[in-house]
């Protein structure tokens, strides 16, 4: 099979990751995007300290019109974490036939957050051949890691979980969103106060895509989904994290005084038909010199179940997580197909090109012209 061809959308720090993941994996990268001027006409492995890839980060508003005259079979997009801040690249994705796979947290079950914009990209992915979906760390360690434990389980009352991470790693939009370097008040007033809605209103949001959900919350969604659970019901709650000491924040620029806020937790409480209560919370802040991530999860019924996992490389599994998912991606049908109906997600000892195979169709199309729904326009 011919190699796989890859387009890089974001050439922030993430970027150093997976683009060197995708080159070590046979992915041929033939072009780089990105909206910083300062970026812009510079080697993109060259920009991270890696050898030369012989590809210059292009302006981010010829996109489209680069993959227009070009042959992609994948966009890899790690930029922003709400799907609404994302809808124009992943419509530029869906509209010209180009699967995507984004870092985006919400992208990761974007249908009980922000079903307006998910079913718009929905359809223009089936009507062009193309899949678009969410991956990243919380694929592995609060999706597959959590469903994979729970079939080992004879019965399920209750799943906690709980994780954290340094946004410092992660840049300005992320730690802007959860709230970094603001002061309480800002915090209560521009984070905390979106969530203080009754539940008619929320869905009022969610229905008109203006609903702004933390990370947890799609998780638990994609978790119900895996698990055949049936959601009635979901709350958040933001709770700043406070300094305790002044901290300096590289991300940021600036110095966060004692007494104002390094990030936030977003707690995530489902109840489900089935009566097993999902119970999530996600902790992005900027570190203290003693800090370091975590991913713990405890389920609770017959056995009791607890794993605990200190100091994961987060960044890196992130776009690990990423890279090992084209090959799913490349054969999955088309549309906005989240990972929740993926294969678990796995290592990939060889080139990715090694995995991608052409399937035929039940109807013995051999996948020539069919215009068969099953097909999912992939044919």
């Amino acid at each position: 099979m011919k190699k796989i061809t890859m387009v890089q959308y974001g050439c922030g720090k993430m970027s150093k990751y997976t683009m060197r993941y995708a080159l070590d994996k046979g992915v041929k990268l033939v072009g780089a995007f990105d909206i910083d001027e300062k970026k812009i006409g510079q080697d993109a492995g060259l920009l991270h300290g890696e050898k030369k890839y012989n590809v210059k980060v292009q302006n981010a508003k010829d996109f489209e019109t680069f993959l227009q005259s070009h042959e992609v079979d994948v966009a890899i997009v790690t930029t922003t974490s709400l799907v609404g801040e994302l809808e124009d690249v992943l419509t530029i994705c869906a509209r010209n036939g180009v699967n995507a796979i984004t870092t985006c947290e919400e992208a990761f079950y974007p249908q009980n957050s922000n079903p307006k914009i998910f079913n718009k990209i929905d359809k223009l992915a089936l009507e062009n051949g193309a899949t678009i979906c969410g991956s990243g760390y919380q694929d592995v360690f609060w999706g597959n890691l959590i469903s994979v434990l729970a079939g080992a389980t004879h019965k399920i009352t209750k799943i906690i979980g709980k994780s954290s991470y340094n946004v410092e790693d992660y840049g300005i939009a992320l730690a802007k969103v959860h709230g970094a370097g603001l002061t309480k008040k800002k915090f209560q007033e521009e984070i905390a106060s979106l969530d203080n809605i009754t539940e008619t209103e929320r869905k009022k949001l969610i229905a008109k895509g203006e609903f702004a959900p933390s990370y947890m919350w799609n998780v638990n969604g994609w978790l119900a989904s895996k698990l055949g659970l049936h959601v009635t019901k979901q709350v958040q709650e933001c709770v700043p994290q406070i300094a305790k000491q002044d901290l300096n924040s590289e991300t940021l620029g600036m110095v966060i005084p004692k007494g104002r806020c390094t990030g936030m937790s977003a707690i995530v409480t489902t109840e489900t038909k089935e009566g097993i209560t999902i119970q999530s919370e996600c902790i992005g802040k900027v570190y203290d010199k003693d800090e370091f991530d975590c991913n713990d999860w405890k389920i609770v019924g017959e056995p009791n179940t607890e794993v605990i996992i200190n100091r994961p490389s987060t960044v890196e599994l992130t776009c690990a997580s990423v890279i090992n998912r084209i090959p799913e991606v490349l054969c999955a049908p088309a549309g906005f197909f989240t990972t929740d109906m993926m294969p678990e997600n796995y290592y990939k000892a060889f080139n990715l090109d090694k995995y991608v195979e052409e399937v035929p169709c039940d109807c013995g199309c051999g996948h020539d012209g069919c215009e068969h729904d099953h097909c999912h326009g992939k044919c």
